[in-house]
């Protein structure tokens, strides 16, 4: 399947598993192809942006790229997002590398100015960052936040999670 507005990775499809404002976690069960609730944060912090995945990518822990939307009303579960990156939060956590994409929603004029980290708010990346150093503190599960890398980074990485899904959907050259 190719990108339909051909733009990527300028431009990213964005699939909402969190909307801003929850303490639920959900997560995409893509055998089954459903939303599932995997746990109820344990922290009393609550996501302050709709977090969910890039569609048609595969990062390095087996799942989809992750995604942090920024956009001014929360969306719904399941809600697909054009959305522009502008860069990222690399951290480690249990499962090892982990690179979560900081995009801006296309359809949001209030964001439309954005298209680099450095024309964010300060204050709202330590927000996110906060979070991200807080949320599994109660769980007995530690979280190391490396920093907020730029676009450049942040495209390296989506080109990279693209061709792994590609590689992964190609027919196997070897017939049985």
């Amino acid at each position: 399947m190719t990108d339909p507005l051909g733009r990527y990775p300028d431009i990213v499809e964005i699939v909402v598993e969190i909307p801003a404002g929850s303490r639920n976690k959900y997560e995409f069960d893509e055998a089954a192809g459903v939303f599932r609730l995997d746990r109820v944060l344990a922290s009393a912090v609550h996501y302050n942006f709709d977090y969910g995945f890039i569609e048609r990518t595969r990062a390095d822990d087996g799942d989809h790229t992750d995604a942090l939307l920024l956009i001014d009303e929360p969306t719904f579960t399941g809600c697909h997002v054009w959305a522009r990156p502008v860069g990222g939060l690399e951290m480690r956590d249990e499962k090892g590398f982990d690179f979560k994409v900081l995009c801006v929603a296309v359809g949001d004029a209030h964001q439309a100015h954005v298209e680099t980290l450095d024309q964010m708010r300060p204050h709202r990346l330590v927000e996110i960052e906060h979070f991200f150093q807080t949320y599994k503190l109660l769980e007995d599960k530690t979280v190391e936040v490396r920093g907020w890398r730029d676009l450049a980074r942040a495209r390296e990485i989506l080109l990279a999670d693209r061709a792994a899904w590609e590689r992964e959907r190609a027919p196997d050259p070897q017939p049985r």
